[in-house]
């Protein structure tokens, strides 16, 4: 059995709100979606978001490297064709995912088979900025039935403290927090902050410093009683094992974008363990596919809120039965085995590249 097609495409996901992060406001999301056929009538599909900002993968150079990929595995067998995309990973790890991921779905994953009703508890964002804005969110998200709380930090120190008293003070001790700087914090800053929040109720203190900055992630590791959390450092199992070194590092966030593959995920999670810490998993800015993908492999190597909320945050979804939610969790009933809304599809498509053309 040989890969006869891939359709990639390039998605624009209007949100219900803009998505506010230190280095970037998101108003819409836009995945590359990877659909691959082969000469036995089967199909899959995957996809991932590259993140402007967020690393050096830029959105251009991901479709091109996507593109040269696409074309590179027609007439190759589906094990074969995932071998080959991995061996140029590090060009481009979420164009390259995509790729691997949707292989994975035409193959009939077994971490894709979804046997037993899930019901897996996420976390989520704290939207207001304005003091008086705060007490009516958290209440709101009480109600939804969310107990963990994503803060975002890092423009401004003094007025980020004082955002995270108010919402500890709004939360009554009815939620837990996790902090996330998403790398603003240089190592004094990063250190200072730390120093200076309330621990009280807060689970975790995220990517405080750049990716790349180890030595700026250790010394706030090391002066916060907060546990760090690494995210965007996180990429390998090298990387992994690295953090499990560091002194205050509790915690490893894993996304499925930037590991190359399902069975690549779950090696992750589970080595993250092995290494001391609490694995964490799920991408905010991931479309239904990659949050299906991602809760499908939580089942069994995560015991705490999963991240993987983006497909709440997209005005429309992209599965004919969508994902779905319900008391602050992500739920899927018995056999759940998404199918593509097609014509959802074609509404949300910007660019579209076909192999062969």
């Amino acid at each position: 059995m040989t890969i006869t097609s891939v359709a990639i495409r390039r998605l624009r996901m209007p949100l219900h709100r803009p998505f506010h992060l230190s280095y970037r406001t998101f108003d819409e999301f836009e995945p590359f979606l990877v659909e691959v056929r082969d000469d036995a009538g089967r199909s899959g599909f995957g996809d991932g978001h590259i993140s402007p900002g967020s690393s050096a993968e830029t959105r251009a150079g991901g479709w091109a490297h996507l593109g040269e990929l696409a074309a590179g595995v027609i007439g190759m067998a589906a094990g074969d064709a995932k071998a080959m995309a991995l061996e140029r990973f590090t060009e481009s790890p979420v164009a390259t995912t995509a790729l691997v991921t949707a292989l994975e779905c035409l193959e009939g994953a077994p971490l894709l088979e979804v046997t037993q009703a899930v019901r897996l508890p996420i976390h989520s964002h704290v939207s207001s900025l304005e003091p008086d804005d705060i007490p009516a969110e958290i209440e709101a998200l009480l109600e939804k039935g969310y107990r963990t709380f994503k803060i975002k930090v890092g423009k401004d120190l003094e007025a980020d403290l004082k955002r995270v008293a108010a919402i500890q003070e709004a939360a009554a001790g009815r939620a837990t927090f996790r902090i996330d700087a998403n790398r603003a914090y240089d190592r004094d800053q990063g250190c200072r902050f730390a120093s200076a929040v309330d621990p009280d109720g807060v689970e975790l203190f995220e990517q405080p410093c750049p990716s790349q900055d180890w030595d700026a992630n250790a010394a706030v590791a090391r002066s916060s009683a907060i546990p760090v959390m690494l995210d965007e450092s996180i990429c390998t199992l090298d990387d992994i094992e690295r953090a499990a070194d560091i002194d205050g590092v509790g915690f490893c966030k894993l996304k499925l974008k930037r590991f190359g593959g399902l069975a690549r995920l779950r090696e992750g999670l589970e080595r993250v363990r092995a290494g001391g810490m609490e694995p964490v998993l799920g991408d905010g800015l991931g479309s239904e596919i990659c949050n299906w993908m991602e809760a499908c492999v939580a089942r069994s190597t995560i015991r705490n809120a999963g991240e993987f909320n983006g497909y709440l945050k997209a005005r429309e979804h992209l599965f004919g039965d969508p994902l779905g939610f319900e008391d602050g969790a992500l739920v899927m009933a018995a056999g759940y085995s998404p199918k593509i809304d097609a014509g959802a599809l074609e509404r949300l498509t910007a660019e579209l590249a076909q192999f062969p053309a």
